[in-house]
């Protein structure tokens, strides 16, 4: 079976679960055919109604298929579809390319792709993100690691699903782009969980609050919108982007103090807030900024009715204001996509 990925190709789908039977359903009008498998008789219904083929086995399914997705929940599952009994690798023709979906580990990937050598099958490693709704409407980022060749045979039936297919580089690097892509996620979405105790504590409406988040973030490209350098090395003088995330800083820095401060009014603890103070300018290669040098933590609300405290909170951040906002001043015509980000 030629795993060569022209329309010609049968695709097979392991995995018709919340992610798998979405991107499977994109495959449906793919010319070259469509064979299923899930171990539940009415995840398949739907495909075999549609008129696509169904396997009993990743085995059955790799003996037509030149291109096999695995999209099942982790590595031990990857491996039992791969290497267990009536596994794909018992049936794959030479030259099959398997892409697994999963989010496995790099190193799993890596082990994979040897086995599937032994047989003279190539795996990709091509995890994707964009969740459900991408999937539904075929709007998927795919991030692939492997060979040219065998990105090559994937990259069409991939598109079916995918509006977006990157060569990541070597088997593992799909999956670690994956990796670092989703360590962006999920700390965003403990900072969401910051920010809306920090709202509640001051008694604003948090579902009002995920509103403008979301809309604010269609239209800026949220923190995505300042990931477009080539490395994260300091920023040398006269650089384009000097000006441009020297803004960045100055504004984060601002707000970031002004946010610490009302939590500390409101009694609210920002442990990411405190810390993406400290660590934004160098982050963003810029190096750290007036506000974040001369940083001090502001006075507990329950300090404040204490002789002398009065207004020692709003000094630390106001002494370094007049510094930043002259340093914004000098940044604020510069070309910048992220200025919308306050």
């Amino acid at each position: 079976m030629s795993g060569d990925g022209g329309a010609g190709t049968r695709v097979g789908f392991i995995g018709l679960g919340d992610m798998g039977a979405p991107m499977a359903k994109q495959l449906l009008g793919w010319s070259g055919g469509l064979t299923v498998c899930d171990t539940r008789a009415e995840a398949v219904q739907p495909f075999t109604d549609a008129g696509a083929d169904a396997a009993a086995s990743p085995a059955e399914l790799a003996a037509k298929c030149g291109v096999v997705c695995i999209a099942v929940v982790n590595d031990r599952q990857v491996r039992t579809v791969l290497t267990g009994e009536n596994g794909v690798l018992s049936t794959a023709a030479p030259g099959t390319v398997v892409a697994v979906h999963s989010t496995i580990g790099d190193e799993s990937a890596g082990e994979f792709a040897r086995l599937c050598a032994e047989r003279d099958v190539e795996l990709v490693d091509a995890p994707i993100s964009g969740g459900a709704a991408g999937a539904n409407s075929g709007r998927l980022a795919v991030m692939v690691g492997g060979s040219e060749s065998a990105v090559a045979a994937v990259r069409e039936p991939f598109g079916c699903f995918a509006d977006l297919v990157l060569h990541a580089g070597e088997v593992g690097a799909g999956t670690r782009m994956k990796l670092a892509r989703n360590l962006l996620h999920f700390i965003s979405f403990t900072a969401a969980t910051e920010a809306q105790r920090l709202a509640e504590a001051a008694g604003l409406d948090i579902a009002a609050l995920g509103k403008v988040v979301r809309h604010s973030d269609a239209v800026t490209g949220g923190a995505g919108s300042i990931m477009l350098r080539e490395t994260t090395a300091p920023i040398e003088d006269g650089d384009f982007w000097l000006p441009i995330l020297t803004h960045v800083r100055e504004l984060g820095e601002k707000d970031l103090s002004l946010a610490l401060e009302l939590g500390s009014r409101m009694g609210t603890e920002l442990p990411l807030a405190t810390l993406a103070l400290s660590r934004l300018g160098a982050g963003l290669g810029v190096g750290q900024g007036a506000i974040s040098a001369g940083w001090q933590p502001p006075v507990a609300s329950a300090q404040r009715d204490r002789p002398g405290a009065a207004g020692a909170s709003r000094g630390s951040i106001g002494e370094q204001g007049v510094t930043a906002a002259g340093q914004q001043n000098d940044t604020a015509t510069a070309q910048n996509d992220s200025k919308e980000t306050e």
